[in-house]
């Protein structure tokens, strides 16, 4: 029974939070929705902080003043799968071909539009009409895919720190001792940050704009990529391969320096990505003293 109630719980202030992150991707305030729904702003506020629970046919009412499908009002059913289906996808994909091969980058039309006006104006400075322009939709089309920028914000850079980890976790795979699992990971961060420096790009600059519970989990992807280096780089330390005194100020040094790669390679430039990446690799071996 207890369980029960508390599903039931649960469900509500899913629903709540919702219909407030839908109404205010829409500029649509508290009081002006609860006039349309011909309730009070009281007990409106208590739908969306999951105080009050709400039928289907205030559901659906809901979902049509907003001008979104209703099922957008169920995040799990709405966003959670295709964001599975990306990432079994992208296992998919590592497992069975090179870690090192970058095939063309393949983004649904409206986050392929998120990312276009995130890299020219930023985060904040792109507008959800910008974005369903870009993605050749209208603003309502674009809400059927994603409830709010945010949303895009958030597929965009679980989708970079996804790829990256499969990709690091092939590459070290291949390592026999810590020094050539080193070398390798560089290489993958270099790599990865010119292939994908569209990507690398826009998490660097924009994670800031992620609400705190998307902010802690790609933080925590990141901290296990710079963990993937540090762990090399000390173990190799220990069996006196490197010669660094200074082996996890190096570690970050390193990581630090491939990630900002994206924010200068230029495909087309005078030197190829694969060329880049073996330069690095050679730095990064010299910074921690392999000679």
């Amino acid at each position: 029974m207890a369980e029960h109630v508390a599903a039931a719980t649960d469900a509500r202030a899913t629903i709540g939070r919702r219909v407030r992150q839908l109404r205010m991707a829409r500029g649509v305030s508290l009081r002006r929705l609860a006039a349309d729904l011909e309730v009070s702003p009281a007990t409106l506020s208590a739908v969306e902080n999951g105080r009050t629970g709400v039928d289907a046919v205030r559901l659906a009412q809901i979902a049509g003043l907003l001008d979104v499908p209703v099922e957008q009002l169920f995040p799990a059913a709405s966003t959670d799968v295709p964001q599975r289906s990306r990432r079994a996808a992208l296992a998919q994909a590592v497992a069975t071909e090179d870690w090192r091969r970058y095939p063309p980058l393949e983004l649904d039309a409206p986050l392929a539009g998120a990312l276009a006006a995130f890299l020219e104006v930023g985060y904040h400075g792109a507008t959800i009409r910008d974005i369903a322009h870009r993605a050749g939709l209208s603003v309502p089309g674009l809400y059927h895919h994603y409830a709010s920028k945010q949303e895009m914000l958030v597929a965009i850079l679980d989708l970079t720190m996804d790829d990256l980890q499969l990709r690091m976790v092939a590459a070290r795979s291949e390592g026999r001792d810590p020094v050539e699992r080193f070398a390798l990971l560089v290489e993958c961060l270099a790599l990865f940050h010119t292939h994908r420096r569209e990507l690398g790009f826009v998490g660097a600059s924009e994670m800031r704009g992620l609400e705190p519970a998307a902010y802690e989990r790609v933080a925590a992807a990141r901290r296990a990529v710079q963990r993937m280096v540090d762990a090399e780089v000390e173990l190799a330390a220990q069996e006196g391969a490197f010669t660094t005194p200074h082996a996890h100020e190096a570690a970050r040094a390193v990581v630090t320096m491939c990630t900002a790669m994206s924010q200068w390679f230029q495909a087309g430039g005078p030197a190829s990505a694969e060329d880049v990446a073996q330069l690095y690799v050679d730095l990064a071996l010299e910074l921690v003293g392999n000679h």
